[in-house]
This record gives structure tokens, C-alpha cells and sequence, in this order.
């Protein structure tokens, strides 16, 4: 799952670095527009114990859960996987690998922004890495809605403060609504679309309408909104590429910027939050450093020079080669797997159905049998993957088997639309015997192929109907990965299909991003336990063509779309798992995408010099937000440390 809307706010989509089998999750925000949105569920619950008030069809409370009732009662004093006591102090370096950035404005579209920017921001509620299908209140201090969900009030913290001293106020969150929605990213304007106004309606208390009732997920959506300083932007163009550091409200503010090179965060001593329940013990380190590498190799040594602190490993081959070295073997660098309980989603090669040699499922079925995952899993991955089987893969979401009944009733009506095989065939990716020899699955493609109307005229796979060959290329943005793509290119050679690559910059990676201008690229989709309207971002026909959506495949399918419409209106939590299920089994049976594989571990590597909380979050590693500096640590670090 994702934290939050694009990753802007400063607590999930934590990733710290470009992997070589992970390559276009981008550090944070620093590439903000390639990150997931917050994938979010479908039943608001107020639970009793936490209603402040109620009027007929009308109740206030201090959190909106999405799976139940919340799991702390509106006098929590701190989240259960923090140190309250812990010590505030250090400075902690991380890195960007590989990766550059142009602005310090992570909402609009221009520029590559900055990492961390996130934390110079706040948004009205927050969640808890405990918790992710509950807000809790941070700028907000509670929050009112009706029981059809058609709008949702805010009251805003009387002690919610700019870094200048100057009061948040209704107006702040009106300004930041609306500039967001005509300057902002064109994913903030679809996930908000469904908000028709903004307004203030009391000295602290501000109210957004929707145009439907009965989206539950709609008020959490708006409590994620970050909230911008109106009397800072009035002047300033919001839509303009700026290095100028921001006014916010979070527990940062930038101090130093080297533009594409490094930007520090520094903690705000008198920041307005830092007793309240969802900050209490956490955001220990006074600085916050990103140094900007344009190759993973590179940042690797530098991390090992003790260039900077802490690195999440999503490359196996770095992890099983690169963290055996002479600091490691002393103790002064620590490099372990923490085990976590969040859904993996979808790591994928994506075809882009809009290029007509993808349009044919056929075809795409046929050529992901050219990926020989447990030849690469061996030989490459050190045997540390698993094979991705589902878009909602370590969850209960996933689809399994034959559908249930509950399936069935939604995918009947749709029959005559859909393959047969979602109705009698299991979905399993192609398997082989790791051996290196792919012939009976290039075999089973070429059938597939030949059935599809393509046939081999002097070496080149062509259309049997238009005589155009069948050619494409795998969009990259890292060389580490051509290892991966390139014994798949060799496997659709055999079968006449040109296929070629190509790595471009980060910058102009995530231009033809944009634009859907690529043949197949590598991606991934964040998946949480309750997903809602962010999968009309994923893959409803109304993104297809939007700029900015993560519609990568350009999939543009009624079925899928009235399963999406299913998902978002669930009445309850069964309902929800049926339909997810569902789409599920549509979109792997349709072959958007090859899926690729996952881990359930978070792989970390980092210096020694720090302490972090006993209990820890089932969903989250927890750095940098609830670690902090141990003393004794850091000076047997600084001793022995190479300068």
C-alpha cells in the first residue's frame, strides 16, 4: 500500500533507493508522479467508543476507519510501535540512486522534485502504520460526516501552525483544495474529481462536498489532503518549477539545497505537532540529508565509504554480493531482513495495449511465456523471489483457483465479454524447470502466435493480414537492468519478434512516462488490504489517456470498470473481497502485463548508530520516522568509521 496520495506527505512510499529488480519506484518524492496513489478501502465504520457527537443521519468523531472500528479510542496518547522517550538529535544521510531533481514543488507536474518534501507538509489526518485503513487527526482535530457519505467536515486544530507562526485556517485548506485541482498534478485532479466544492464554513471548521453518496472512501481521500499556506503562495506561481524552500507546517523545513545533488531538512524545534498522538516519538533526527547518485553502483560504495547511513535493498544481487565487507563483519554496519505483513501488489513487464501490435490479448499471452522467471530467479536473484501470481498478491484479495460463487454472481452478467478461461482456468504464469531451456513454453507462444494470425517470413514475425512485423521496445530508466530484459529479448528472437531496449535519464524516463510514449516498460502497482478509487487510476477506462495516470497498460475495459464501480461501493467487507477477487482474475486473465516476482521482507542495510523501537509496525520498517540516534552506537561508529 501507499501512505498517501503520490507519496507527497511524509510517511509511507519510504524507499530509498531505485532497485535493480524494482527499477521505477523512485526515491519518495523525488519522482513523485511515478509512485502509487494510496490505495484505500470501501467501508467508513465509526465505532461507538469514538463518537464526540451525533445528530440524526450526522456524527463527529476523532477517526474514520475503513475496516472496522479504529484501533485507538480518541484518548491514545502515541502509536504503539513508537518510543515516546526516545532521543531527539543527529543527522542521518540517505540516498537518491539513480536520480536527480529540478524543484522544491512535489504537487504540480513540471520538474523532477526533490526527496523528503513530504515532510514540510501536513495533512488534515493521518494514519498509522498499525492502522492503514484508519485516519487519525493531525491539522484536523475531528471530523463530521453524514451517513451517506455525500460530504465531510473538518475542525481544524486551534494550535496548527505555519513555520512563520501564523494560524492554519479554513482558508488555507480552501486555497490549497483549489490550487491543487488547476495548478496541481493531473492526479490530484482525478483523485479528487468526485469533490465538487470546497468551503469554509466556520471560524475552524471547513466542509467538502461530493457529487455522489455512498463513496465511503471519499472522506478519507479528502482528509489526505496536504494543506498549503495561502498568504505564502499569494504572489508566487504555483504552477512554476521553483528551488526556493517552501513554507510549511511539518516537522521539517529545507536548510540546504544543492539543485540535483543534495537537499537537508532540518527539524523544527517548535514545531506546533510534536505532542500530539500521531507525531508523539517519532521525527528523532535533527537533520535529514539525501545525496543524489546517477548510478545504484556508486551509491553502494558510497554507502560502505560511509557517505551516508541507511539504504532499503530491493536488488538481490547487491544483496547477496555487495553487504560483506570489513564493517559488517565488525559490527559497525548491521544488514537484515525484516519480515513484513504488507500486500506486495504487482512488479510487472507492462505491454502498452495502446500500440496496436499489444492490442490482441493473444498475443500478449504469447509473449509472456518468453519470461523464464526460474531460470532468472536462480541465476540472477539468487533464488530470493517468488513468482507473482496476483495484482493483490499477500492478501486475502488475491485470486485463487476457480471463482467462488460470490465472483461468479459479479462476472456472469459479463460472460459473453470475457475469456473463457476466467471461468474455467486457474491463472498460473508460465513455469519451466529453471534448466535455461525455454523450448516447450516458445513452443506453446508460437502456437499461440500462429492462432493470433502471425507468422516467421524469413526469420521476422509478421502479420499474417497487414505483413507488418511484430517489433517493440522495452522502455528503461537504470543499465542494471538490461540483465534482466535481455535474456527475454533473446527468448522472443527465437520466435522472430524484434525486440529491442533502451535506458534513458531518470528526467526523460519519466517524460515518455507521462505521455504513455513506450512500448513495454517494467513498473509496479502498490496494493493495500483496502482498495477503492485508486484503481480507476490503475486501470479505468477514464485514465487511459489522462497524462499523469498510473493506466500504464492503457486498459480501457467495461468489465473492468464495472468491477472497480463494485469494489468502490461495496456495502462490507466480503463484498469488497469478492469483487477485488474478481477484477483480480479479469485483468490477469486479459495479460496486460508479465508479472514479475516479490519478497516479503523489507532488506536493509545501514551504519550501526542507531536504536528503534522494540514493537515495530507490521506494514512499515519504520525509518527514519520512529529510529533515532543511540549514543553509545554512534560514538563506536564515529571511531572506527572511515572519514
Amino acid at each position: 500500500m501507499t501512505g498517501r496520495p503520490f507519496c507527497v506527505t511524509q510517511r509511507a512510499c519510504y524507499i530509498f533507493s531505485i532497485s535493480h529488480e524494482r527499477p521505477v519506484v523512485l526515491m519518495i518524492s523525488s519522482f513523485l508522479r511515478a509512485l502509487p496513489l494510496r490505495a484505500l478501502g470501501i467501508i467508513l465504520a465509526l465505532a461507538p467508543a469514538t463518537v464526540l457527537a451525533s445528530d440524526t443521519g450526522v456524527q463527529t468523531t476523532h477517526a474514520l476507519s475503513l475496516t472496522g472500528p479504529p484501533k485507538y479510542d480518541a484518548d491514545f496518547r502515541a502509536f504503539d510501535y513508537v518510543n515516546v522517550e526516545a532521543p531527539k538529535g543527529g543527522h542521518v544521510r540517505m540516498a537518491v540512486a539513480p536520480g536527480t531533481f529540478d524543484s522544491l514543488n512535489p504537487f504540480i507536474v513540471k520538474g523532477s522534485p526533490a526527496s523528503g518534501m513530504g515532510l514540510v507538509y501536513e495533512n488534515l489526518m493521518e494514519t498509522a502504520f498499525d492502522d492503514i485503513s484508519a485516519e487519525y487527526p493531525l491539522i484536523a482535530e475531528s471530523v463530521t460526516v453524514p451517513d451517506d457519505q455525500s460530504w465531510v467536515k473538518f475542525s481544524l486544530n486551534p494550535h496548527a501552525r505555519w513555520h512563520d507562526g501564523k494560524p492554519i485556517t479554513p482558508d488555507d485548506v480552501v486555497f490549497s483544495f483549489e490550487a491543487i485541482m488547476e495548478h496541481g498534478s493531473p492526479r490530484y485532479q482525478f483523485y479528487y474529481r468526485n469533490v465538487v466544492k470546497a468551503e469554509k464554513t466556520g471560524d475552524r471548521t471547513v466542509k467538502f462536498t461530493f457529487d455522489q453518496a455512498g463513496n465511503r472512501e471519499l472522506p478519507q481521500i479528502v482528509g489526505q489532503l496536504p494543506v498549503l499556506p495561502k498568504h505564502y503562495w499569494e504572489g508566487r506561481d504555483f504552477g512554476a518549477v521553483s528551488l526556493e524552500p517552501p513554507l510549511g507546517s511539518g516537522p521539517y523545513k529545507v536548510s540546504e539545497v544543492e539543485p540535483g545533488r543534495s537537499i537537508t531538512l532540518e527539524r523544527v524545534e517548535d514545531y506546533w505537532g510534536k505532542d500530539l498522538p500521531v507525531r508523539r516519538g517519532q521525527y528523532n533526527f535533527d537533520k535529514l540529508s539525501w545525496e543524489y547518485y546517477r548510478d545504484s553502483k556508486i551509491a553502494i560504495e558510497a554507502l560502505k565509504a560511509g557517505e551516508y547511513d541507511f539504504r532499503l535493498e530491493s536488488s538481490s544481487k547487491d544483496w547477496a554480493t555487495e553487504y560483506d565487507f570489513p564493517a559488517r563483519q565488525n559490527g559497525l554496519f548491521v544488514a537484515e531482513e525484516i519480515a513484513h505483513q504488507r500486500p506486495t501488489g504487482m512488479q510487472a513487464f507492462v505491454f502498452n495495449t495502446r500500440r496496436a501490435v499489444f492490442a490482441d490479448r493473444k498475443v500478449r499471452q504469447a509473449l509472456s511465456y518468453a519470461f523464464d522467471f526460474e531460470w532468472t530467479n536462480k541465476t540472477l536473484f539468487f533464488g530470493q523471489y517468488t513468482r507473482t501470481q496476483s495484482y493483490f498478491s499477500n492478501s486475502e484479495l488475491a485470486s485463487s483457483g476457480l471463482p467462488s460463487e460470490e465472483e461468479l454472481a459479479l462476472l456472469e452478467p459479463f460472460r459473453d465479454q470475457l475469456p473463457e478461461e476466467v471461468f474455467t482456468t486457474p491463472f498460473k504464469a508460465p513455469e519451466t524447470d529453471g534448466s535455461g531451456n525455454n523450448r516447450a513454453n516458445l513452443r506453446q507462444a508460437a502456437m499461440l502466435l500462429r492462432e493470433a494470425g502471425w507468422r516467421v517470413k524469413d526469420g521476422v514475425l509478421v502479420n499474417t493480414t497487414t505483413g507488418v512485423p511484430l517489433e517493440f521496445e522495452v522502455l528503461l530508466v537504470q543499465p542494471s537492468f538490461e540483465r534482466v530484459v535481455s535474456p527475454m529479448l533473446a527468448n522472443l528472437e527465437r520466435l522472430g519478434v524484434k525486440a529491442t531496449m533502451r535506458v534513458v535519464d531518470a528526467a526523460q524516463y519519466q517524460s515518455l512516462l507521462e505521455s504513455k510514449d513506450y512500448g513495454m516498460i517494467v513498473t509496479s502497482w502498490g496494493q493495500s488490504l483496502s482498495p477503492g478509487n485508486e484503481q480507476r487510476n490503475y486501470w479505468g477506462s477514464v485514465t487511459m489517456d489522462a497524462p499523469g495516470s498510473r493506466n500504464f497498460s492503457g486498459v480501457s475495459n467495461p468489465v473492468i470498470d464495472a468491477l472497480i464501480d463494485k469494489i468502490i461501493f461495496a456495502p462490507d467487507r466480503a463484498s469488497l473481497v469478492a469483487a477485488t477477487q474478481a477484477m483480480d482474475r479479469v485483468l490477469l486473465h486479459m495479460h496486460y502485463v508479465i508479472p514479475q516476482h516479490h519478497t516479503r521482507t523489507f532488506r536493509v542495510g545501514y551504519w550501526n548508530r542507531f536504536a528503534r523501537p522494540a514493537k515495530m509496525a507490521p506494514h512499515h520498517h519504520g525509518f527514519p520516522f520512529t529510529w533515532w540516534i543511540d549514543a553509545e552506537k554512534e560514538a563506536a561508529v564515529q571511531s572506527k568509521r572511515r572519514p
